[in-house]
């Protein structure tokens, strides 16, 4: 029809290059010699993101952010409470519905903090409060240093698929560089914030490298020999009832909460994602060999928390007021 517009969705062009990134793992994965050069140089990245992301994690702005101490809870309880506990009741899919392995990596996509340039993104297109959604990916950013490792080692331990001597690797690779970041923000915080835009490229492609070292690995395990297509599926429709779990749940508890509008747009879109950029890195350090099984769930989720949120946030945008919740009517 003339005057309409049609929408097309395209995939996030990072997304693809992960993708491609798995399957040159899956085609030229590094074996003898290689495998040691890439698993050092994954080892080496993961350190600069969390000394990058250190750096960047203003002290200040998140302390002046704790007058919205409700919101962040909610959504800190959302992402390191409920999450976690669909992840526990999630066992009873097991092994009729997902393996062991993978439902391992579905626990660990439930303890991984909340993203943060997705959430900001879609709360700004959705017209709410996006101070609140930046404050908010910074606190979980900043537990999720710290409660992820704690998480995984207490759920994921407990089905005995995860070591807990990784739990002595955060200190070293994840936890040092953090705080090492933070020590001297204030000597390097204006040269990386007028470098954003480059430094981001090295996030991605530091991203990047993990995938492959991890893939290329599992490639050598033979990973792809014990996940058929049909058990990928399987986890894809778990994954679809988690995210619409969530969505519902941060939409219809915040207004119960009493939050106005623009607060419950940055509650749904914070409380329901999950961090490929934090989580990826993460599980390098955490699962070892395991790695490209435990994230598989994660990048998943990732994909699929884009694609639902996009359509939501557009929608959302178009409504009078702004920030609304499907099915809920503007505030009078």
């Amino acid at each position: 029809m003339s005057g309409v517009r049609q929408r097309v969705w395209f995939p996030d062009p990072y997304i693809l290059l992960l993708l491609g990134t798995v399957a040159v793992a899956a085609l030229l994965p590094a074996r003898g010699a290689a495998a040691g050069v890439a698993d050092g140089a994954a080892t080496g990245v993961i350190a600069v993101l969390f000394f990058l992301y250190g750096a960047r994690l203003s002290t200040r702005e998140t302390l002046d952010g704790l007058r919205h101490w409700r919101l962040h809870l909610t959504i800190l309880a959302c992402t390191f409470a409920v999450f976690p506990l669909f992840g526990l009741a999630a066992r009873a899919l097991v092994p009729w519905l997902v393996t062991e392995d993978l439902y391992e990596g579905l626990l660990f996509l439930c303890v991984v903090p909340s993203t943060v340039q997705s959430s900001i993104a879609f709360t700004s297109l959705a017209k709410g409060n996006v101070a609140a959604a930046i404050a908010a990916g910074s606190f979980s950013s900043l537990f999720g240093v710290v409660l992820t490792p704690l998480l995984a080692g207490a759920l994921i331990g407990a089905s005995g698929g995860f070591s807990a001597d990784s739990l002595l690797s955060i200190g070293g690779q994840l936890l040092l560089p953090f705080l090492l970041g933070q020590l001297l923000r204030r000597w390097i915080g204006g040269f990386l914030a007028r470098h954003r835009s480059r430094l981001s490229l090295v996030d991605r492609a530091s991203i990047l490298i993990v995938v492959y070292a991890a893939f290329s690995e599992g490639m050598n395990q033979g990973i792809w020999d014990e996940v058929s297509a049909g058990r990928l599926l399987a986890l894809l429709g778990v994954e679809g009832v988690l995210l619409a779990f969530m969505l519902a749940l941060t939409a219809t508890g915040s207004r119960w909460l009493g939050f106005p509008p623009a607060d419950r747009t940055a509650i749904v879109f914070a409380g329901s994602k999950k961090s490929l950029a934090a989580g990826l890195p993460m599980a390098g350090v955490l699962f070892g060999e395991q790695t490209a099984l435990a994230v598989l769930p994660l990048m998943m989720y990732h994909q699929l928390q884009l694609i639902v949120c996009a359509v939501l946030a557009r929608r959302w945008s178009r409504r009078k007021g702004g920030g609304q919740p499907a099915g809920q009517p503007p505030a009078g």
